[in-house]
């Protein structure tokens, strides 16, 4: 329990009415949810107005209602607190109601187009393993310590997120490590939160359904650092050319990462194959169990940060060396007849796709042949559709347009979108087939000894969303049981 005068703190509010002084026992940002004592934040979101549902919270017992606008009507056992922003109020008012466990923690925070999965978890792993008690969010899963909580988004609201944050501090976390998205960023998730350091992995075409030009993409991302503290750390990836401009105007202590420039964390790739990288990392030779280029940076950005965070280079690669990376991030089975390589990503946009397909492309002896599965989410930003369908083209042999969670759209229009991309000369290599699992299992027939089949898009997901239902689909477990029935 909590007084609402002392859950305020440091909101930004412009007009009251009623008492400060009333009990809540907690906060809500569904009015569907709301309990006698709550206090209801009505915030405009993208698809609803919670303005609408403020008489549907008091019916339900709030004492408070949080709102941009104090609606006409009003009762008086009921404390009214207009704010200039209710979603940047929700995480200040969340952070309060939890006392304020991000401050309990040393947080850091991972943003950019891809790889935030990838080095929020091997950040955690890597502590872990350098015996820390530890948290993370991301988009796979939330942990505390062995414990796992399914992940529903990248990020949460502002309200799970503290409530995770103070589960983790209560249970003796250390360190957390989170993946920041840009909706989290501009939808003031994240408000109120103490970060020790930000990463800025890259950042690519994504997203312009929501944030409509990459100009307001990129301003976003740039915003969680401008809002780190000078405590904190921001961690930049030099080679992107948008990572120095994360860095500008930052309070933090800026430092880079690179391949291919003079980072402050600098490395090189020595050699790349299926048995992993082996990397010279500031004058270390090392051996990892990652592949591919786009791993090396995501290592790079976790040995960095470590290093930045008070550990010890040599131990912080020792460590590193050892481990493996998320789910369904370059996750691979091999057949064992044929040995044809199969690769389960998810990579879902041009960018990424560029880079998974790049990275298969080196690890060819010469003969095999690279079969793409590939689809594109219904629902979100279009116009990558066509360019997602020339990247596969371009970088593949054969390629087979499949459904990814068409959500409320009609998956065969997605697929034409998609179509749409590629050249007429390589139109011959592609085909569409809506049913996912088909598509595996044709990718699978059409695949000779040592072909290797890229299953690109949903990665780690458990489900495929169809007209608002979630349906079972695991891409990792379809791929191993056709190969399974292939080797009888």
């Amino acid at each position: 329990m909590a007084t609402l005068q002392n859950i305020l703190y440091k909101v930004r509010s412009v007009a009251l009415i009623g008492n400060t002084d009333v009990e809540v026992n907690g906060l809500c940002i569904d009015s569907r949810r709301v309990v006698p004592g709550n206090v209801f934040i009505a915030s405009r979101g993208v698809h609803t107005d919670g303005h609408q549902f403020i008489e549907s919270a008091i019916e339900k017992g709030a004492v408070a209602i949080i709102c941009e606008e104090i609606p006409e009507w009003n009762y008086k056992h009921v404390t009214y607190v207009k704010v200039t922003n209710a979603a940047e109020a929700c995480g200040m008012m969340a952070s309060n109601f939890y006392d304020n466990p991000s401050e309990k923690l040393i947080l850091t925070g991972v943003t950019g187009t891809n790889g935030k999965t990838t080095v929020a978890t091997l950040q955690f792993k890597l502590f872990r393993s350098l015996g820390y008690s530890c948290g993370l969010l991301s988009t796979v899963s939330n942990r505390i310590n062995d414990e796992v909580i399914p992940a529903a988004y990248t990020t949460p609201d502002a309200i799970t997120i503290n409530i995770l944050l103070a589960d983790m501090a209560k249970k003796g976390c250390q360190y957390a490590f989170m993946e920041v998205s840009s909706h989290a960023i501009h939808q003031q998730r994240i408000a109120g939160l103490h970060f020790a350091g930000g990463i800025f992995t890259n950042i690519t075409h994504d997203h312009l359904d929501y944030h409509k030009t990459f100009e307001e993409y990129l301003r976003v991302k740039k915003s969680f650092f401008d809002g780190l503290s000078s405590t904190a750390f921001a961690l930049a990836n030099l080679d992107d050319k948008n990572g120095s401009v994360m860095l500008q105007n930052t309070q933090a202590k800026k430092a880079a990462y690179s391949l291919k420039n003079m980072g402050d964390f600098k490395g090189t790739i020595l050699e790349n194959n299926l048995s992993g990288l082996i990397m010279n990392v500031d004058g270390e030779e090392v051996h990892f169990r990652l592949i591919g280029e786009f791993n090396a940076y995501n290592l790079l950005a976790v040995y960095g940060s470590s290093v930045l965070l008070g550990k010890e280079k040599k131990e912080v690669l020792q460590h590193l060396s050892a481990l493996t990376g998320a789910e369904g991030r370059f996750d691979y089975l091999i057949s064992p007849r044929e040995h044809i390589i199969g690769i389960v990503d998810y990579a879902h946009t041009p960018d990424a796709l560029l880079n998974v397909l790049a990275t298969i492309k080196n690890l060819r002896q010469g003969h095999e042949r690279i079969i793409t599965v590939a689809g594109c989410g219904g629902d979100r930003d279009k116009t990558k559709r066509p360019v997602m369908g020339e990247v596969a083209a371009q970088y593949s042999d054969k390629v087979i347009f499949t459904s990814d969670n068409p959500r409320s759209e009609d998956p065969d229009t997605i697929i034409r979108e998609m179509e749409a991309g590629v050249p007429l000369t390589m139109k011959r290599k592609c085909i569409s087939v809506s049913d996912r699992k088909e598509a595996i299992r044709i990718a699978c027939n059409l695949a000779e000894k040592e072909d290797i089949i890229l299953i690109a898009g949903k990665g780690h997901e458990k489900y495929q969303e169809i007209k608002g239902v979630r349906h079972h689909f695991d891409d990792k477990e379809t791929l191993q049981r056709i190969f399974e029935e292939l080797e009888k």
